[in-house]
């Protein structure tokens, strides 16, 4: 019998441009379609780092050539990141499911997440968006007020605020959908950041909510079976990049927050997807979370290969 299955997309399935997307979908709904040939139900969250850095700079760009057009908040910049990820993702899901003779639904759904104003992550930028940066070019975007972090030994990115995920607004509408068996994009780039105001209005908030953070949410809020985080490495490691570098099949939560205490998990990459992992499996019983490649997932699920994070 198949599983309920939530899946967090890395920056790795969707490129970092509008041409890469563009292919990059391709292998991605390839890999999602697997899943759901087995039987599986998939839900599908995704990142949007790059694409809401390079929205939000075309939008700043804009608004100081032209002074009548005024500057993007973050929180729309997410919701244009959903629209055009979705739109190019659920056309090639679409058209892998009908070349496989699959005539299954697919859908994004446009989502506002509810976060704390008060949140302690406003205070602290950790979010990285956009395009990697030398360390001068970092240091020119520091110059000009902005907040920058060393991206896992990759380079240097503009980093934003990342309070966590409290509610999702539309959560009625996705789960009709997946109820209905269908396949729903949704909370994509982490959802867009919103907070209640006065009355029943939500206002946008200046921040990039995590898309692991987001993802277990949903996957609690659905009831789903098994949450994948999908990236670019085939397994979590301890001691990475270095000689005692060790690959870990298994991981109990106990286990998990050992090493991330010991700094085994870089923030902003590898630490929110072991930390969203688990919250999911500490969530209720049964539950596992798996961390593992994009192109591995039809293996991960089936238990041969991925990082699993199961209470013992």
């Amino acid at each position: 019998m198949g599983k309920r299955i939530v899946i967090a997309l890395g920056g790795n399935a969707l490129g970092s441009t509008l041409p890469e997307q563009m292919t990059a979908v391709r292998t991605t709904a390839r890999a999602i379609t697997d899943l759901i040939e087995d039987g599986h139900q998939v839900t599908v969250v995704h990142g949007n780092g790059p694409q809401v850095g390079m929205i939000n700079t075309a939008m700043t760009t804009l608004s100081r050539e032209d002074r009548s057009c005024p500057m993007a908040p973050m929180s729309v910049c997410t919701a244009m990141s959903q629209g055009y990820i979705g739109y190019d993702l659920q056309n090639a899901l679409r058209e892998e499911l009908r070349n496989r003779g699959l005539n299954r639904p697919v859908a994004t759904v446009l989502t506002q997440v509810e976060v704390d104003p008060k949140d302690p992550g406003f205070q602290r930028p950790s979010k990285p968006i956009g395009t990697f940066m030398s360390e001068e070019e970092a240091e020119e975007m520091r110059r000009r007020g902005n907040a920058v972090m060393e991206d896992a030994g990759r380079g240097w990115r503009r980093c934003v605020a990342s309070p966590l995920p409290k509610a999702i607004v539309e959560i009625d509408v996705i789960r009709t959908l997946v109820d209905a068996g269908q396949v729903a994009i949704a909370c994509g780039g982490g959802g867009i950041p919103v907070y209640p105001t006065e009355g029943n209005h939500l206002k946008g908030a200046g921040a990039v909510i995590d898309k692991d953070f987001a993802a277990e949410l949903l996957a609690e809020e659905l009831n789903v079976d098994s949450l994948i985080i999908l990236t670019a490495v085939e397994k979590v490691a301890i001691h990475f990049g270095k000689p005692q570098q060790q690959w870990l099949t298994e991981l109990t939560p106990e286990e998990a927050r050992k090493y991330a205490a010991e700094g085994h998990f870089a923030p902003g990459s590898m630490l929110p997807k072991v930390q969203a992992a688990v919250k999911f499996a500490e969530s209720a019983p049964g539950r596992t979370a798996l961390i593992t490649l994009l192109e591995k997932a039809r293996e991960g699920i089936a238990g041969k290969t991925g990082t699993s994070v199961r209470q013992a």
